[in-house]
């Protein structure tokens, strides 16, 4: 691996995060905003900046930091490189909860917490389905996607009961949408004790690479370790639903974009993996807000137009 690739990965973080502030669907000069970054600024600009801008590039990056995080502990777990956050049905369980509440008409903080709610109950489903009576690796894929094809019938289910008013908003959060995402801070919290407590176990992630029987072998708890990273990768995936919906590919893509770029061992993938989820879904948030300005687009949407071309970019090089 290169060595100076984490130095410029944490650059590329803070030039993302540096642009979802300075970008907008208002005009602002650049001067403008580093002087209200750095309190010299007050009036509407500091406003825009620091209550609007700011809390949702934080968000962004955090989201995007959780779903490569969870992308890359799931694809160590399954061992399948198609594995990604929203496999195992916790965005599925969710999207039913959250569309459930919207079409009774709940606030946001119920249709929140109806959000939460699903994706816990889809993350106790699964584990009892998948690991219980001596569930291996692949009845755990299999159930998971059993589910999400069940939440899937139950989402179509749903939008086509709502009313035509309510479709448009129910739409954007099965796409993802980060315009509600205005308290970062839980989202940082989980993103840094998951990141934690992954790391903490990258030795014994490589070694599961190698298989169940060799790992135990080699004196891996392997059953402790795949709860461990089955729990941690389903509450990052969680609180990424919660905060901004169901933003796909990024847990899929940001994976392998580092595993491209020559680095294998999870001590050193887990946290560029990381950096590169945060940088990639704040400078696609950052987009879905200026270039339609004033309109806002999904961010899901403009995560795959980004990630399918870059991918096959990256794989054709590789090839």
């Amino acid at each position: 691996m290169n060595s100076h690739l984490p130095w410029l990965a944490v650059v590329i973080a803070l030039c993302s995060l540096l642009a979802g502030v300075a970008l907008g669907s208002v005009d602002l000069p650049f001067a403008t905003v580093l002087r209200a970054l750095t309190g010299h600024e007050a009036g509407l600009t500091a406003d825009i900046v620091w209550q609007l801008r700011l809390p949702r590039a934080l968000a962004a990056f955090a989201c995007g930091g959780l779903l490569a995080l969870a992308g890359a502990l799931l694809q160590a777990l399954l061992r399948n490189p198609l594995a990604d956050p929203y496999i195992l049905g916790i965005s599925g369980g969710s999207a039913v909860a959250a569309l459930a509440a919207m079409l009774l008409g709940l606030a946001a903080a119920a249709v929140n917490l109806a959000a939460l709610g699903g994706a816990l109950g889809a993350v106790g489903l699964v584990f009892v389905l998948g690991f219980g009576r001596g569930g291996n690796m692949v009845r755990l894929l299999l159930t998971g996607v059993v589910l999400s094809a069940g939440f899937g019938a139950l989402i179509s289910l749903l939008l086509t009961l709502a009313p035509g008013g309510e479709v448009r908003g129910m739409l954007f959060w099965l796409m993802g949408d980060l315009s509600q995402a205005q308290a970062p801070g839980p989202a940082w919290a989980i993103l840094l004790a998951a990141l934690a407590l992954a790391w903490w176990q990258a030795g014994s992630l490589d070694i599961l690479g190698l298989g169940e029987i060799k790992a135990k072998s080699l004196g891996v708890a392997v059953r402790p370790l795949q709860f461990g990273i089955y729990f941690t990768a389903s509450a990052a995936t969680a609180a990424v639903v919660v905060e901004a919906g169901a933003i796909g590919f990024v847990g899929l893509i940001v994976p392998h974009f580092v595993r491209l770029l020559g680095v294998a061992g999870h001590r050193r993938l887990l946290p560029l993996a990381v950096l590169a989820g945060g940088s990639f879904l704040t400078l696609a948030d950052t987009l879905a807000r200026t270039v339609a300005a004033p309109q806002q687009l999904p961010v899901g949407v403009l995560t795959a137009l980004l990630g399918v071309p870059l991918l096959l970019f990256l794989l054709t090089r590789k090839v």
